[in-house]
């Protein structure tokens, strides 16, 4: 049952409890910095908060990629709920001022592009089993 839950519904999550201040107060939490490391080149690589959700977001938007190639029953449950969490994400988007931010929008694609390939890839399994049987 646990596998049919959308792993994107974990950087939503993250996202507002951001904005309830749970990761720091100010104006805009996802640009407060991590940490730093200085290059060999001298330039000095950084990551923020939203940096860090945007790849969880990846990470899990591969894992998740992974699991819509599987064929099975559940498959259809797993992009109905992923369904769902877009949904919610543009609704959030839409009007939520918290929201209004860049790294909300990117997690926002991410999940829409989780949508539409989750189901590209059942409809092209689902015509191999055709054409196979």
């Amino acid at each position: 049952m646990f596998g049919a839950i959308p792993l994107l519904i974990v950087p939503f999550v993250l996202y507002n409890l951001g904005l309830l201040g749970i990761f720091g107060g100010g104006d805009d939490p996802w640009a407060s910095q991590i940490f730093s490391i200085r290059m060999m080149s001298g330039g000095v690589f950084s990551m923020t908060l939203g940096d860090l959700i945007l790849l969880i977001g990846l990470l899990l938007f591969f894992v998740e990629i992974v699991k819509s190639t599987r064929t099975r029953n559940a498959s259809i449950m797993d992009h109905l709920l992923s369904t769902f969490v877009f949904v919610a994400f543009l609704v959030e988007f839409l009007l939520v001022k918290g929201a209004a931010h860049s790294v909300f929008f990117t997690l926002m694609v991410i999940a829409l592009v989780d949508v539409l390939a989750g189901f590209s890839v059942s409809m092209r399994a689902a015509t191999r089993d055709i054409n196979m049987g």
